[in-house]
């Protein structure tokens, strides 16, 4: 039989060690928001996914990395993509802070040519560019020339992208 003083030393290290085990899953695993090759159809991953720190942002989006700053952003990925084999497109994640520097970032800059659409929190739709936000990720998705079927197939992609965040 064990003493009361070892029976409440026993009682912590065991409480220890369920709260350690327990919050092991707290932490959000990373996400990779970028599908591969062939996971949105007619699309295929063309790059390797470069991330950008905030404090090397200006190196990818120079002259606009300090609003990125600003709204919160923790770090930059981008990846390149083709659309059966021709249309060419980038998608930039944005990690930040919170999802209020997304919001931010998201309602900074509309034109005329918005059109708002369903996808994540909220997302935008452009001639040529899908942007949205999902928690404290900002996704834009930018296409290097305007076809018929451009906007339904960056919309397409988004939602692969919306489906992994």
């Amino acid at each position: 039989m064990m003493s009361p003083l070892k029976n409440l030393k026993f009682a912590v290290v065991a409480l220890a060690l369920v709260a350690a085990v327990a919050c092991s899953g707290c932490k959000k695993a990373k996400v990779n928001p970028f599908p591969a090759s062939n996971e949105v159809a007619g699309w295929q991953k063309t790059s390797d996914t470069r991330v950008f720190a905030a404090k090397d942002l200006w190196q990818y989006i120079d002259g606009d990395s300090e609003q990125y700053i600003q709204a919160g952003t923790i770090s930059t990925s981008t990846s390149d993509y083709k659309y059966q084999g021709q249309l060419e497109a980038v998608i930039d994640v944005h990690t930040m802070h919170d999802a209020a520097g997304a919001r931010k970032i998201l309602e900074t800059g509309q034109t005329n040519d918005v059109k708002k659409i369903q996808l994540g929190d909220a997302g935008l739709a452009y001639a040529q560019s899908i942007v949205f936000r999902k928690g404290n990720s900002l996704v834009r998705i930018v296409a290097y020339e305007s076809t018929p079927g451009t906007q339904q197939a960056l919309l397409a992609l988004a939602h692969g992208v919306e489906a992994k965040l």
